[in-house]
Formats: C-alpha cells, sequence, structure tokens
C-alpha cells in the first residue's frame, strides 16, 4: 500500500475512533471514568482481535485494515490499546521482563508527566 493511502486511512479511522470515544464520554457522565474504562477495554479488545484476524501486515489486505481500524480507529478511540497490544507482543515473545518494564514505566512516567503538567500549567 502507497504511504499516502495508508496516511488517508489513518487519518479516516483516526477521526471515527475520536468521534466514537466522545460519543461514549458524553453518554456516561459519572464521577468515576467509567467512560474512560470502556473505551479503554474495547479498544484493547479491539485491537487484540484484529491484529490476529487478519494476519501479518505484510499482506496488503491486512495493510489496509490494520491502517483503518487498529492504528486509526483504535488510536483515535484510545492509545491504550496500542500499550496493551504492544506489552502483550512482548509477553507472547517470552520478553517477560519487557514486557514488565513496559508496563511499569508507562505508568508511572506517564502519571509523573500528567502530575508535572498540571503543576506547570498552575504556574
Amino acid at each position: 500500500m502507497h504511504l499516502a493511502s495508508s496516511l488517508l486511512l489513518i487519518a479516516l479511522g483516526g477521526a471515527a475512533g475520536s468521534v466514537a470515544r466522545a460519543l461514549i464520554a458524553l453518554a456516561l457522565p459519572a464521577r468515576f471514568p467509567w467512560a474512560t474504562l470502556l473505551v479503554n477495554v474495547a479498544g484493547s479488545f479491539l485491537i487484540g482481535w484484529l491484529m490476529v484476524r487478519f494476519g501479518p501486515a505484510e499482506q496488503p489486505a491486512a495493510s489496509s485494515v490494520r491502517s483503518l481500524w487498529a492504528v486509526g480507529f483504535c488510536g483515535g478511540f484510545t492509545t491504550f490499546s496500542t500499550f496493551s497490544w504492544q506489552t502483550l507482543d512482548q509477553m507472547t515473545k517470552g520478553h517477560w521482563g519487557a514486557a514488565a518494564a513496559n508496563v511499569l514505566l508507562s505508568v508511572a512516567l506517564c502519571l509523573f508527566a500528567v502530575w508535572l503538567g498540571f503543576r506547570l500549567g498552575r504556574v
């Protein structure tokens, strides 16, 4: 697939994923972030299913599907799905240390970064 076609599919999927995430957030307002939890779980399920269902990325049809749905839609819907897939990929390859490091570093560094951004934004 050509780069321009791939980027167009990613953009279309990303737009659809972002709109879907916003609609879910509007439908589930609450004190606990249920919408975010639902989106993260659903996106993680979807990317896991897509990556297995459509085979290796080298196949032209798989490349288009992955660009539109896995990278685009899931990426726009939730980046947590990508994090989840990459962690599982490390685990299935037997790279348990890399998987654990990805989880620990992602959670710790992202919480630190959001805290730091929050603090600096208040200055």
